[in-house]
Parts: C-alpha cells; sequence; structure tokens
C-alpha cells in the first residue's frame, strides 16, 4: 500500500484507505476481517505468493482468487505500488535523492496504476519547456520547473534585471542589476539544478510571427508564457499554439488577484473562449460615458509584490507540471487561482467553447475560413 493512503479501521469495522480528508479516499466494509489482513499484510515487504498465503493463514474461508482479485481492485484504484520496482533507465540514485519528496506528493495525488512511483518524475526528465518571460511570474515559475526535474527549459526575455524588478523578481539579486535577465536567469538556474538542461536567448517577440519562429527552432512539450507585453501577447499565444498544436500555460496578477490557466489545443475551451466567456458575465452597470477601463484601472506598471509574483509563477508551474506529468489528471481549458483578500474564496474560472470563437470555433474551423 502507498504510504500515503496507508489503511486504517474505523469504528464500526470499515476499512479506510487513502487520504479521506482530501476527498480522494475509500471505504470498504470489511465484517469478516480479511480486507484489514490484507492492507495489513501489503506493506511493501511480500510478494503476491506471501500476501496471499498470509491472508489465507488468518482467514481460511477465503479463497486465494478473492485475495488475488482485490489486489488488482485495490491496484487498480491507485492505492498501491510495487515497492520492488526499479528506477526508469533514465533516473539515476542522485534522482532518487533529490526527487524522493517529490515522488512522494505525486505518488500521493496520482491514482493510476503505474509500474512505478517514478513513472511521472521520468516522464518530467524528458521534457521540454519553453518558458517566455523570466520576470516575476515566469522566472518563479522556471524555478520551480527547474527544481522539480525538468528535462529542458529554454528562457526568452529582452530585458535587463533593474532595481525595480527585485521586490518581487526573486530569481534576481542586486549584483544583477544592468545584466540581460536572460544571463541572470541561465546562472541561477543552472546553480539550482545542474541536472536540467537550461538555455537562453535576449529577444524580443513583437508579434505571432516572432513567437511562432521561436516555438518551432526546438521541439517543445509546453510553453510557459510569463510575458505581459506587448498587450496582445496571450492572443498571439492562443493563436499560435492552437495552429501549432501546442499546450501552454500562462498567469499573472492584478492586485490581490493571481490567476493561471492551462490551455491545450482540441481539448476544451481556448484561452479566447475563456476571455470571452469572462467579459459576458461581467455586470459592470457603467454610467453613460464610462469606459470599462474605469472598473478594471490600468496603470503603466502593475502593483505587485514578492508574494503575488511568487504564487503566480507557482500557480503557472503547477499548471504546466500537471500537464506534463499527469498528476494530478487536469481538464484544460480554465483558470484558477486566489483573491488574496478573500482567501476564503478560490478562483476557478471554466467556460465552454464557444463555437463562434474566432480562434478556435465552428466558423474557424469550416472548409474555406479564413
Amino acid at each position: 500500500m502507498k504510504p500515503e493512503h496507508r489503511p486504517y479501521r474505523t469504528v464500526d469495522g470499515n476499512v479506510r484507505i487513502g487520504s479521506v480528508i482530501y476527498g480522494i479516499g475509500a471505504e470498504i466494509e470489511d465484517p469478516d476481517g480479511w480486507v484489514w489482513a490484507l492492507t495489513e499484510a501489503m506493506d511493501g515487504t511480500r510478494t503476491v505468493d506471501l500476501i496471499t498465503a498470509e491472508v489465507a493463514a488468518r482467514h481460511p474461508s477465503v479463497p486465494p482468487e478473492t485475495v488475488r482479485a482485490a489486489m488488482a481492485e485495490l491496484r487498480a484504484a491507485g492505492f498501491v505500488d510495487d515497492a520492488a520496482a526499479p528506477l526508469p533507465p533514465d533516473l539515476g540514485e542522485r534522482d532518487r535523492v533529490r526527487h524522493g519528496r517529490g515522488v512522494a506528493l505525486l505518488r500521493w495525488m496520482d491514482l493510476s496504476p503505474r509500474s512505478t512511483p517514478w513513472a511521472a518524475q521520468a516522464r518530467l526528465r524528458r521534457a521540454r519547456a519553453l518558458v517566455l518571460g523570466v520576470g516575476g511570474t515566469g522566472g518563479a515559475a522556471a524555478q520551480v520547473l527547474v527544481a522539480s526535474g525538468l528535462g529542458r527549459l529554454h528562457a526568452v526575455d529582452p530585458d535587463v534585471v533593474e532595481l525595480s524588478n527585485l521586490n518581487r523578481q526573486l530569481l534576481y539579486r542586486e549584483t544583477d542589476i544592468g545584466r540581460p535577465k536572460v544571463a541572470a536567469a541561465l546562472t541561477a538556474l543552472k546553480s539550482l539544478n545542474s541536472d536540467v538542461t537550461v538555455t537562453g536567448e535576449r529577444r524580443e517577440v513583437r508579434g505571432p510571427d516572432d513567437l511562432a519562429a521561436l516555438l518551432t527552432a526546438a521541439p517543445y512539450d509546453i510553453l510557459v508564457l510569463g510575458a505581459d507585453r506587448p498587450p496582445d501577447i496571450r492572443r498571439w499565444a492562443n493563436r499560435v499554439c492552437l495552429r501549432l498544436g501546442l499546450p501552454w500555460v500562462e498567469g499573472g496578477y492584478r492586485g490581490p488577484l493571481i490567476t493561471a490557466g492551462l490551455h491545450v489545443p482540441g481539448a476544451g475551451p481556448c484561452w479566447e473562449c475563456q476571455r470571452a466567456g469572462e467579459i459576458a458575465r461581467r455586470d459592470l452597470r457603467l454610467a453613460p460615458g464610462q469606459s470599462e477601463d474605469a472598473a478594471s484601472p490600468r496603470m503603466p506598471w502593475n502593483p505587485a509584490s514578492a508574494v503575488t509574483a511568487t504564487l503566480s509563477g507557482t500557480l503557472v508551474a503547477h499548471a504546466a507540471l500537471a500537464y506534463l506529468t499527469g498528476v494530478p489528471p487536469t481538464e484544460p481549458g480554465f483558470r484558477f487561482g486566489l483573491n488574496l483578500m478573500a482567501l476564503g474564496d478560490p478562483v476557478l474560472i471554466r467556460h465552454p467553447r464557444r463555437p463562434d470563437c474566432p480562434a478556435c470555433g465552428t466558423a474557424r474551423l469550416a472548409p474555406g475560413a479564413a
């Protein structure tokens, strides 16, 4: 049994398995007590045959095939790992030491039957990400991805480090002021995890063609968008990733509101569907002559702190990791996050795909459509 899903008995004799308090467990009726004997025997020290024999010794009336079927059901439910499974070929002892606690968390959240608890980590080792913008959000996301054991990361940013960045962009130090952000980012990321291949370039994206050229220059599994300018950067990313069939994640902060989103072409609504849904549901009740900007003012710079920037980057990285590893299983086409002014009211925004969407709608996909 996975140690994170260690079973226990309830006062009425049932067996509870898994993290019931997190909503991912199960409760099994056990009037004869053999299920409890089975879960006790599945402690990682016995083979299937020895487990069957242990249960038979304590409960002779239970047929061996019933015990084996129960073990198969527990494995299919995601509560069991093979304690003797070796590391995947592309991972070594250094990975076991570095990522052991991270794998324990993945194992906790993963209810898919796997040949080894290290399967998700091995999948991450093979993954390749382009991080566009390594400021507050993108820099924090890059740190999390590199620390987590991503295989390859390519960072792109046109800016230099400024003193005003240091209140929120924790990838940089005072000694980096005046350096190109990419150069400073590569130094920091490589020193964080030398097992990850980290590359980068100082480059500005001025339009969708620039972005497409970046994304097709090398094979990537995901785009991590940390840039917030030019203003149309998300729309460009949505259109280009739809055309290339490339998943992407993005996020950021507007004052105390921190959000991230995962978008996978062909799987749910695209970013523009979500954006249109958000605009449609607003009830701003603007007086005549009032601009929509009055309800959500834009400033020359976005108020931010190390808390908001790092939280947004961490949520973006979580969305990317969930897609790349499959843990936890995540349905794309949504935004999630939190409002620091209302911590008891988490943010989850999911709008349906729109047939009239100019990016992914049926009119766009019809023969002869522009």
